[in-house]
């Protein structure tokens, strides 16, 4: 299957290292060289994923993040930042926006296109078929649909959230390493940092309003999903 990836950098000689190589492995690669430019190309092309620069000129790539992400049109979406600054705010910022996934550069295009691979195949992780509800407390999953709901309300999350509750939900009572947590969710050896798990722990707890509180923090190891509430089932 062939996939639309949008790259949104403002260096040229970046923009087509990272289409060339996008291409090659099959994908259909649209480019933008700025924010307003990227937004247009997203509602209008619905790309699978967007590959974009942090350091744009005139509007940042994390202004075009929260702007994704607040678009309904747009809001699922994968994205990963490329980003110049190893700094960890910097990064945390990113991924209290919402993106799925950073590389700092100079990077690798062969990882970039594995970190692309692994982001698919979360975005298109297949239905379950019967038996697909997990449940715990007021939080109710529906597998097979991809939709999660908080005391009825359904809640919107991104694709890594949404495997990340799942995979901390079916393991509950078990405490889950970072690293676990990065090879898991993130389909990667643990190379990346652990602060990403944290971020989007942080950023789900938010969404889940006071049902995040079964996400348990375990301290100097990592996240436990609460296995004693009442209610709570595994079919």
């Amino acid at each position: 299957m062939t996939h639309r990836i949008l790259v949104v950098d403002d260096e040229p000689d970046i923009t087509a290292l990272v289409a060339y190589h996008l291409a090659k492995a099959g994908h259909r690669v649209s480019t933008a060289a700025n924010g307003p430019d990227a937004l247009k190309a997203a509602r209008e092309e619905r790309p699978d994923i967007i590959i974009l620069d942090v350091m744009l000129p005139g509007v940042s790539g994390y202004d075009v993040l929260a702007e994704l992400r607040r678009l309904e049109e747009t809001r699922d979406v994968g994205v990963i930042l490329l980003t110049a600054r190893r700094e960890e705010p910097d990064r945390i910022r990113g991924l209290s926006l919402g993106a799925d996934d950073y590389l700092t550069k100079p990077f690798s295009p062969a990882e970039l296109a594995l970190r692309v691979k692994a982001l698919l195949r979360r975005l298109a992780a297949p239905a379950v078929a019967g038996g697909s509800t997990l449940s715990a407390g007021s939080i109710v999953i529906d597998r097979a649909a991809h939709r999660v709901a908080v005391g009825g309300t359904e809640i919107e999350l991104t694709a890594t959230e949404y495997k990340l509750l799942v995979t901390l939900l079916e393991r509950r009572g078990r405490v889950q390493t970072r690293p676990q947590l990065l090879e898991t969710v993130w389909e990667a050896q643990p190379d990346i940092q652990t602060r990403t798990v944290d971020m989007h722990v942080q950023r789900l707890r938010s969404k889940l309003g006071a049902a995040g509180d079964l996400i348990e923090t375990v301290r100097g190891f990592g996240y436990r999903f609460k296995s004693a509430e009442k209610g709570a089932r595994r079919p």
